[in-house]
Order: structure tokens, then C-alpha cells, then sequence
């Protein structure tokens, strides 16, 4: 599938000057990476890094991150106020990227499956395809924006200071988020949760309270993305190194003393060439992983930290053994109700929200299936139709067969719909799942599996949330905004399971038994987490159990995933975990 960027993207980013005619003719130099501390991976020698070196020595880091992400970036500018910060991306720059930086283009970003795109799309052995980002600035370049703090429950059972978090979560609004203008449908949707009853209403709010409510946006009034990449901003230049195209193949140990102790990292730069960064000597420096749910138990397994079995079939030397790497992998279920209408639809993300009392959050997606230039992703809450994978037998939608067309990029995608879709997710889903390594390429994705709806709790409160769905698009209030009659909801479930994409077989009796579509049309909302869970692989600080100077610091560590979606508390948690170990180590003189 050939994807198109938008060139016009490149001039909106195009510096200009107004203050003189000298200075309008005179060039000048554009910036692609927008800060000056961003450099491709190549530029790694011990000669150019030792200007960032900790003691202006030698060529070595107080901290070096991996994975500049959606909680790595705010991290990495936190600490780079006191020390000296390296932060290896694998992945571009979102800034000239117009997949990434405009709303209009959130589905063909996740639909590039190209070796340069922001996402990297897997799917899992429950047949559910998924994604996971490779861009700096992390799943912030890639999802739907939303912006929800985590309720006040979650910040209490995380055992995090209330106060802390207080002031972290502005840090973060004060540069990326906004107040979303709600389209007709998102009005319509509000209107239709507060007639069923998903009350009170509590308006415009960043805070995950029970109702109906309009939440925050990391997309500004003309339809920019803000990630969080744009936190580095707040950065010490003069400290923090941010290197692109940086894939790290694994983390170094000195095991000769009585616990394995990080002397670094070895990674490889765009050219496929491979260099060696080194930690400081100094008393509290780390190595701090930050690589999603996917990367980071991934990376310790490579590194040698995981069950023993596993490591010994790959022939990975056993630095630790830890049964619990890569185990308690979960994922918020998500199913969908197609709706169609008669009015003309806006292109919208999510901005309002149902925060039920039974543990389900509606929300709704409109308005990318009618341009025809537009192009469909093929996770199943976008795509109506997918010519390739409805006309073959359930016995061979297998994920191998997904992964192949993947690769071979002949899927082909129709939009023949004209509506949007009302999403229901689980929170705090019951089932658990397991990843492991297919192989030792850090490219690769490693295997995965959520277990959608083997507790049968889960699948329960899905069958209660698709009544409640049910009710929302035959209301009142929605009808008369979509201007169709009333259906049968049966019928409607039809049309939904016909448009889904996933690799699960389809049942006959799916739209008869609501527990039964549940099962067959489960779709993530790429809120999965786990992998590197607290008291299992890591400390309630986030060291890693049972070796030194190692930490990893993002959603792996999750038990659950935070508010309606997990971004805000990602950020949020990357200028908290920062501040707590900058005054660790320095106390009142860290001075934040």
C-alpha cells in the first residue's frame, strides 16, 4: 500500500523572518530535528560525546534513557537540570512528519507500515492487529490524542506522593494540551450519554471523574499534534543528548561482583553501524528504560534478565533470572458500533467521554471514511471493509498470514461507509496474557498474548457495555443528530461485525449472542501495558529487582492502565519519577 506524504506539511514548518528586507532575502537554515541537542545516531563517537560527559573527561552519561517516548521525553529533560542525559530513540523526529503532526492524517499514520513510519504494527496471537510507536516522542505521535488525567484511586494504589503529582500533570498541559472545539457528533454523543443516564455531566475537565465529561487534547485549534517530544523543550541544552535512529541491542553488565551491575549500552545507528555508551562511575547513575509495554521487557530479556528457559532456547546468557519478565501483559478491549447517518460528519478524535460506574468508557471516532484519498488502518475501528481478509476461510486468518500481508503490503481497503463509530472500552480488564522473544533481533517484534475475555468478568461487563452502547445510538438525542430511523440493534451489530478486522474467526451467531460479538470483534485502543510489572521485575521506585543501576520507567510497570486513556499519566509519570530522583540524589539543591 503506497502511502503518500504531505509536502506542503514541510513549508508549514519553514522558519521565516518579518523583521527586515536584509533578512527575508537572506536563508535561512531550517532545522529538522527543531532542537539543537537532536542528532542522527551516527554522529556517536567518543570524541563528540564528551562535552555532554558527567565529570568533562571522559565520553561517559549520568543517565542514559532508552526509548524516547511518551514517558522518556519528559524524563530526559527533567534530569539533564542537574546531569548529564543520553537518550537513544530508534525512531525520526515527529516534527516534519505529516502522518504524525495533523489529525486529518491519524489513520494513515497507523496504515504506514513502511521501515520509516511512526508505528510499527504487530499483531497479537489472539488474531487482534496492533501497533506500537518508533518516533520520538513515543505513542504521543500515534494515538488519538485524548487527554484524561488517572483518577485518584490509581495515584494511591501506585503509592505516589498526591502532591507531586499535582504539580506534574500542569508541567506536562502547560506546553502540549488544549481545549478540544467539540464537532456535531462529539455534541451529540454528549447529549446522548447524559439521556441514558452517564451522569452528571462535569463539563470541560482534565480530571477522570464519574459522568459525562469533555476532556483534553494534544491537538491545538487547527488540527496540529503537540507530543511529547515538544517537553524537551523544557530541557538543558547544554546536558541532555538526543540521538535518532538509535536502536539499542542491549543493555551491558559487569557480573563480576556480587550482583550484576549496568555499565552501559550497545546500540547501532542508522547505517547498521554499532557503538557503545557508557554510564558514569558516579554513585546514582542509571541506565532507565523507557520502551513501551512491548520494548522494554523485550530489551531485558535480550540483555539477559528473564525466565531462564526462554533465554537458554535463544542461547542469550543468563544475567538474572526473573519468571516475571514479560508476564501480566494485558490490554483494554475495545468494541465498536457502526453508526451510520444522513448528516454530513466531521473528522473528530476523541474529546467526549462516558466514565461509567461499571468500569466501561464510551467515546466515539468520526469522520475518516469519506475522502477518497484518504487511507483506511486496517485495526479494525477505521476500515469498513478489507477485500484481502473477508474472503478468507477463519482457518487461515492466521497471525503468520496477517504478518505476511504485512510485509507484502497487498492488502487493499474500500471506504464504502458513511457514518462513525462508537467505541466502548474496558478498563481494568480481568484477563492476562504472557510475551515472548521469536528471536534476538531487537527489530523484530517479540510474541504476544492479551487473552481477551478468558476471565469471564471481563467478558460480562463487555456484554453490559454494548446494552449501554446500544442504548446511546437509538436515543433520542442521536437519532435526531444522524437523521436515520431507528434500527435494530441486531441489525446494527451486523453491520459492525461485517466492517471489523481482526484475525478471530466469525461466528454465525455473533450478532444473536452479544457475549459471542464481544469475543468476535475485540479491537484494541493500543492501551496495552504490563510486562515489567511493580513487586514482580521492578520496585515501587522502578529499580529492577535483583541488579544495580537499572530502572525502567514507563507502562510495562502497569498493573492496570491509568484514567480513560493513559497518555496524560505516562508523561506526567516521566516529570514525577524525575523530580523523585533528582531529589533523591541532591536533595533541596536539586531545585525542582
Amino acid at each position: 500500500m503506497a502511502l503518500k506524504l504531505f509536502l506542503f506539511a514541510l513549508l508549514l514548518c519553514l522558519p521565516t523572518s518579518l523583521s527586515s528586507t536584509a533578512s527575508k532575502e537572506k536563508k535561512l537554515k531550517f532545522n529538522p530535528y527543531r532542537y539543537s541537542f537532536i542528532e542522527k545516531a551516527s554522529t556517536f563517537s567518543s570524541s563528540s560525546s564528551s562535552s555532554f560527559s558527567s565529570n568533562g573527561q571522559d565520553s561517559s552519561y549520568d543517565y542514559i534513557v532508552i526509548g524516547g517516548g511518551t514517558a522518556g521525553c519528559p524524563l530526559a529533560a527533567t534530569l539533564s537540570q542537574n546531569f548529564s542525559v543520553l537518550v537513544l530513540e530508534r525512531g525520526g523526529v515527529p516534527f516534519t512528519n505529516a502522518n504524525v503532526s495533523f489529525l486529518r492524517n491519524f489513520h494513515i499514520g497507523l496504515a504506514d507500515t513502511s521501515a520509516s513510519s511512526a508505528s510499527q504494527a504487530f499483531v497479537s496471537t489472539d488474531g487482534v492487529f496492533n501497533a506500537r510507536a518508533r518516533v520520538l516522542g513515543g505513542g504521543s505521535c500515534i494515538n488519538a490524542g485524548f487527554y484524561s488525567r488517572a483518577d485518584d484511586a490509581f495515584v494511591k494504589r501506585s503509592g505516589w506522593d498526591p502532591k507531586l503529582v499535582k504539580e506534574s500533570y500542569p508541567w506536562v498541559e502547560r506546553v502540549i494540551v488544549h481545549q478540544p472545539k467539540l464537532t456535531l457528533w462529539q455534541k451529540a454523543l454528549r447529549d446522548s450519554l447524559l439521556e441514558v443516564g452517564v451522569r452528571p455531566f462535569n463539563g470541560f475537565t482534565y480530571d477522570h471523574v464519574s459522568g459525562t465529561k469533555v476532556g483534553g487534547t494534544i491537538f491545538d485549534r487547527f488540527g496540529r499534534r503537540h507530543t511529547s517530544a515538544e517537553l524537551l523543550a523544557y530541557a538543558n541544552p547544554q546536558k541532555l543528548r538526543v540521538l535518532i535512529y538509535a536502536t539499542v541491542q542491549k543493555i551491558v553488565f559487569d557480573t563480576s561482583g556480587t550482583r550484576p551491575r549496568v555499565t552501559g549500552v550497545i546500540f547501532k545507528d542508522e547505517k547498521g553501524n554499532q557503538h557503545q555508551a557508557l554510564l558514569s562511575n558516579r554513585k546514582g547513575s542509571e541506565v532507565i528504560l523507557s520502551s513501551g509495554a512491548m520494548g522494554s521487557p523485550q530489551m531485558l530479556m535480550l540483555s539477559g534478565i528473564g525466565p531462564k528457559k526462554e533465554l537458554q532456547r535463544l542461547k542469550i546468557p543468563v544475567v538474572l533470572e526473573n519468571e516475571h519478565v514479560g508476564k501480566g501483559m494485558a490490554d483494554n478491549p475495545m468494541n465498536t458500533i457502526l453508526v451510520p447517518s444522513k448528516a454530513p460528519i466531521e473528522q473528530s478524535l476523541i474529546q467526549t467521554v462516558g466514565i461509567t460506574k461499571m468500569g466501561v468508557y464510551v467515546e466515539a471516532s468520526t469522520g475518516f471514511g469519506q475522502s477518497p484519498q484518504s487511507i483506511h488502518t486496517h485495526y479494525g475501528i477505521m476500515s469498513d471493509k478489507n477485500e484481502l481478509f473477508s474472503a478468507t476461510p477463519a482457518k487461515q486468518r492466521r497471525p503468520e498470514a496477517a504478518q505476511a500481508f504485512i510485509r507484502r503490503k497487498k492488502y487493499q481497503l474500500h471506504e464504502a461507509f458513511n457514518g462513525s463509530f462508537i467505541l466502548e472500552k474496558l478498563a481494568y480488564p480481568l484477563s492476562r496474557g504472557h510475551l515472548s522473544l521469536v528471536n534476538t533481533n531487537v527489530d523484530d517484534n517479540p510474541s504476544v498474548t492479551f487473552n481477551y475475555f478468558k476471565h469471564p468478568a471481563d467478558l460480562q461487563r463487555c456484554v453490559e457495555a454494548i446494552r449501554l452502547v446500544s442504548k446511546v445510538v437509538t436515543s433520542k438525542r442521536f437519532l435526531n443528530y444522524t437523521q436515520c430511523e431507528k434500527q435494530d440493534v441486531h441489525k446494527m451489530l451486523s453491520l459492525s461485525v461485517k466492517a471489523n478486522i481482526n484475525l478471530r474467526p466469525k461466528q454465525l451467531n455473533d450478532t444473536e449472542s452479544m457475549a459471542q460479538f464481544c469475543k468476535d470483534t475485540v479491537v484494541t485502543i493500543w492501551h496495552y501495558h504490563g510486562g515489567c510489572l511493580v513487586g514482580k521485575v521492578v520496585s515501587p521506585n522502578r529499580r529492577v529487582l535483583g541488579v544495580d543501576r537499572l530502572r525502567v520507567i514507563d507502562g510495562s510497570t502497569f498493573h492496570e492502565s491509568p484514567g480513560t486513556n493513559p497518555q496524560a499519566t505516562l508523561m506526567m509519570m516521566g516529570r514525577y519519577m524525575g523530580v523523585k530522583i533528582l531529589r533523591k540524589r541532591l536533595g533541596d539543591k536539586a531545585g525542582v
